[in-house]
């Protein structure tokens, strides 16, 4: 994979314009959750290569375990647009209807740090991932190879990926 520069935890005001951005987006994706058991709405944005921004937001079901992640969402819509070349994400959370009560910066779950990486895997980057609190006052930033050390992905199987990056319509 090519590697990024080191992800360093920053304050809100010295986040990086692109990362600013990118959480903004994900900040409006939350917006859209629908998130009526949990009451917790998290919003996700990806920027792939292209520069182009895709984004997701958590929808859940009565039937708990069907729900969807906003990261899966937004990851899904790239790919959906063919555009599947995905070199960074943001991710934040809050109570629904409040971003300002959203103290604790929000993380990707297991799952979604497994679809991450797979996502890396294609791209060949080590896609950088951007967690902030729901109001973005706090702000941290990982590769996905720091948030899932030692991935299983396709590599692991002996499947090439990369063919996936971008396709044509």
């Amino acid at each position: 994979m090519r590697p990024q520069a080191p992800p360093k935890s920053k304050s809100s005001n010295e986040v990086d314009p692109q990362d600013e951005a990118l959480l903004k987006e994900a900040a409006k994706a939350a917006e859209t959750a629908y998130a009526p058991y949990s009451k917790f709405s998290v919003g996700a944005a990806v920027r792939t290569r292209s520069g182009k921004t895709y984004i997701g937001s958590n929808l859940e079901n009565a039937a708990y375990g069907v729900g969807m992640c906003a990261e899966v969402a937004a990851l899904t819509a790239a790919n959906s647009s063919r555009d599947f070349d995905v070199v960074a994400i943001a991710v934040l959370g809050h109570p629904t209807g409040d971003p300002a009560l959203g103290h604790d910066i929000v993380t990707p779950c297991g799952r979604c740090r497994q679809m991450i990486y797979e996502a890396s895997q294609v791209s060949g980057d080590d896609v950088r991932v951007i967690c902030a609190n729901g109001d973005r006052s706090k702000v941290k930033a990982w590769a996905i190879s720091e948030l899932l050390p030692d991935g299983f992905g396709p590599h692991n199987l002996g499947i090439d990926v990369k063919r996936f990056r971008k396709r044509p319509e």
